[in-house]
């Protein structure tokens, strides 16, 4: 089957405020529970780790160096 750039991860540039699309895609894993997350729902990530974070509870885990 092919894929189109909705089906494919995004690669970022996870910036203090926002971020940039380095390479097209409709989601970005999870950094710890690896689940995807759209784009447009995309809230929580780490400029510093250049990771992003499917909720605010995980974001604060892994900061906190929990998970």
């Amino acid at each position: 089957m092919l894929m189109n750039s909705s089906d494919k991860t995004a690669k970022l540039y996870y910036g203090p405020s926002s971020f940039r699309v380095l390479r097209p895609g409709s989601h970005v894993l999870c950094a710890v529970t690896g689940e995807p997350i759209a784009l447009q729902e995309l809230r929580y990530w780490s400029a510093e780790r250049q990771e992003a974070y499917a909720s605010p509870e995980i974001a604060t885990r892994r900061l906190l160096g929990i998970v």
